[in-house]
C-alpha cells in the first residue's frame, strides 16, 4: 500500500514521532537529550511551530505540535535532524544516518482529542515500565504541564487553558486527569492513526478534512455491502482503491 501524504492544517495540531533507524537508541547521556530539547526549540522558534506536549524517550520522541503555516513542521524536523545527527555522530565517533525513515504524524482534533493525546505523550515511560508515575520522569513536559516548572519550550495550547483560570488551576485539573487510565480503545486509535497517517477525531471532523483533502482519513469500514446507497453517502470519497 502507498504511503498517504501527510495532513497539514496550519494552526492544527498533530502528533508525531520520530524514531531511531532500526528501534536503535538516539539518546545515550542526559547531555543528549538536553541537547536534542535546545534544538528543538531553536527550531520551533524559527519555523513556526508551538509544542504542547512531549516525552524523549531511548530511541524515539513524542510531540504534539501546531505548526504555523504548511512547511513548518516538516522544516523544523528537518533542521532539528540535521543538527542532532552531527552532533550524536561526532560524540559516538559513529557515521550514517540515525533516524528511521520519515517522521509519523497524525492530525488531532484538539477539541475531543488533544488532552487524551497530550496524557498518551506524557505516560509513554509509564507504559515502557521506566516509570511508576510520569512525574519521576525527568525528559517530557508533565513538570511544566501538571507541576508548574518553567519549560520555554511548551506553549499551552487553548484546549489546556480551558481546564482553569490560573496556573495553579489549570496544573491541578491536569493532574486530575492522571487518575483516570486512557481507554486501551483510545490508546490504539492514537498508535493507528499516527503509524497509517489517519486523521485522529471526532466523525464530525474527520468528515471536514476529508472534505478538504479529498482522500480517505480512516481505515475502510469492514463487512457490509460496499456497492450500496448507504455506504456511498457515508463513505463519499472511498472508491475502493
Amino acid at each position: 500500500m502507498a504511503r498517504l501524504p501527510r495532513l497539514i492544517v496550519p494552526g492544527q495540531p498533530q502528533h508525531v514521532i520520530v524514531r531511531g533507524n532500526n528501534r536503535s537508541d538516539i539518546f545515550r547521556a542526559d547531555a543528549d537529550y538536553s541537547f536534542y530539547l535546545e534544538k528543538l526549540q531553536l527550531a520551533c522558534d524559527k519555523h513556526g511551530c508551538d509544542i504542547h506536549a512531549y516525552v524523549l524517550m531511548t530511541n524515539h520522541v513524542h510531540l504534539l505540535i501546531t505548526p504555523d503555516e504548511e512547511q513548518s513542521l516538516s522544516k523544523a524536523l528537518q533542521m532539528l535532524g540535521r543538527y542532532y545527527v552531527q552532533y550524536y555522530n561526532y560524540c559516538y565517533r559513529r557515521t550514517g544516518t540515525l533516524w528511521e525513515g520519515r517522521y509519523k504524524a497524525t492530525l488531532v482534533d484538539s477539541v475531543s482529542y488533544l488532552l487524551t493525546c497530550m496524557r498518551y505523550i506524557e505516560l509513554n515511560p509509564v507504559r515502557a515500565g521506566m516509570v511508576a508515575h510520569p512525574s519521576e520522569y525527568p525528559w517530557s513536559s508533565y513538570h511544566h504541564n501538571a507541576l508548574g516548572r518553567p519549560d520555554g519550550l511548551v506553549t499551552p495550547h487553548l484546549e489546556y487553558q480551558r481546564l482553569g483560570k490560573t496556573d495553579e488551576a489549570r496544573q491541578a485539573a491536569y493532574r486530575q486527569l492522571f487518575k483516570y487510565h486512557i481507554p486501551e480503545k483510545s490508546i490504539a486509535e492514537i498508535r493507528e492513526a499516527t503509524n497509517k497517517a489517519w486523521v485522529l477525531g471526532s466523525d464530525r471532523f474527520k468528515q471536514r478534512i476529508r472534505q478538504k483533502f479529498d482522500r480517505r482519513v480512516e481505515p475502510a469500514a469492514k463487512g457490509g455491502d460496499r456497492k450500496s446507497e448507504q455506504f456511498r453517502i457515508n463513505h463519499p470519497f472511498d472508491r475502493g482503491h
